[in-house]
């Protein structure tokens, strides 16, 4: 088995970061700095996420804000960041307790401090997308004339990395609850991005010998954060595929904090 480790080519991207944010600081008095609005809904998962985030924010000197609110209250707290010339970044972490207002928060965020690229008009793209596209960059995984399928349509992972692929001519299905059977489907694939959010979804038998799977499936089962990938489908030595944990997660942590530095970088003059 390959193990395509996120965590591994983070390290490298934060090293070259910290430089970047350094110079920012000491050159430019600029420091950058990343609004993090979120739910108050107690899911712990979710709250693992937005400290792993502060944490990266800590390491390469990026400042962090986090506001915990109802959804009621982010559109003023997201307008006020919106105008404010020392915010460089804004997101909202999903999920949200009302699903029915994430369109219209999303796309209050002013499109330059889009740094999830979520948003109907963000200038950046979807960092996880991006995320999975760097990790298969990183090691040499060519998706010219590869048949790739995304498991799940959702909004973090699988609509825009559709999007990104296809506008880079890259041959792209996509498979969603409304697919019915496709075990045939995904055997027939060169390369599997599952991001269903159903722990166990994707077995050995859905996958052929000398595949590359990107587990981008997050669920929380007793506590505790899983994939995508069955257990019997990580046994196997005869595929590529992302570790448990440090596999997309660091990268799309270390590609949002890149968006921020570039919003930063624009706002110094030197983008």
């Amino acid at each position: 088995m390959r193990e395509l480790n996120g965590a591994e080519l983070a390290g490298f991207i934060k090293e070259r970061q910290l430089k970047q944010v350094r110079n920012l600081r000491q050159e430019h008095r600029v420091v950058p700095r990343l609004l993090i609005v979120q739910s108050k809904s107690d899911n712990p998962v979710i709250d693992t996420y937005v400290r792993m985030k502060q944490r990266y924010a800590d390491d390469v000197l990026i400042e962090v804000e986090l506001v915990k609110l109802d959804e009621t209250a982010m559109p003023a707290k997201i307008a006020a960041a919106n105008i404010d010339s020392n915010v460089h970044g804004i997101i909202v972490q999903l999920p949200l307790e009302n699903d029915s207002q994430i369109d219209e928060i999303l796309n209050s965020i002013s499109s330059n401090k889009d740094v999830d690229g979520l948003g109907d008009d963000a200038e950046f793209p979807s960092a996880t997308a991006e995320a999975i596209d760097w990790l298969l960059n990183g090691y040499n995984i060519d998706l010219s004339n590869k048949k790739i399928a995304l498991l799940g349509r959702g909004r973090l992972v699988g609509a825009p990395l559709e999007a990104l692929w296809r506008s880079a001519g890259h041959e792209v299905v996509v498979f969603d609850v409304d697919s019915g059977d496709v075990r045939e489907s995904l055997r027939a694939s060169d390369v599997i991005v599952t991001a269903t959010g159903v722990p166990g979804r994707l077995t050995s038998d859905d996958v052929a010998s000398g595949a590359v799977v990107v587990d981008a499936g997050v669920a929380s089962e007793k506590g505790v954060i899983v994939g995508d990938a069955a257990n019997d489908l990580r046994a196997r030595h005869d595929i590529s595929i992302t570790p448990i944990r440090g596999g997309v997660g660091p990268l799309t942590i270390a590609v949002l904090f890149d968006h921020v530095i570039q919003a930063a970088l624009k706002a110094a003059g030197k983008l």
